[in-house]
């Protein structure tokens, strides 16, 4: 059983900044990947930002702005989100594949002013 506990969320004025943290637990050999998705009321669901051993990948909207990151001893992947938007706001899920299967964290929320 894996588990995947988020914190950092909040409420931050435009042009702020927030650090997102997701701790994993349980059996874990090997991830395959982790990250960051979000969903807007509204919306569906996207990915932010993903990290893989070789890889990193952003939505567009974000590049340069968030930053992906892991502590593999920690088990623990950040997200580093700054100069935050209005856009931003949401609902931010940490995710994690392990081979076939897909874990989810329950959420936090992200709330950003105008």
């Amino acid at each position: 059983q894996v588990q995947l506990v988020e914190s950092g969320g909040g409420l931050v004025q435009a042009g702020g900044s927030l650090r997102l943290s997701c701790a994993a637990s349980g059996t874990i050999f090997r991830s395959n990947s982790m990250g960051w998705y979000r969903q807007a009321p509204g919306k569906q669901r996207e990915l932010v930002a993903g990290i893989t051993e070789i890889s990193i990948n952003y939505l567009d909207s974000v590049k340069g702005r968030f930053t992906i990151s892991r502590d593999t001893a920690k088990r623990t992947v950040y997200l580093q989100m700054n100069s935050l938007k209005p856009e931003d706001t949401a609902v931010y899920y940490c995710n994690m594949a392990i081979g076939p299967l897909t874990y989810w964290g329950q959420g936090t929320q992200v709330t950003v002013s105008s």
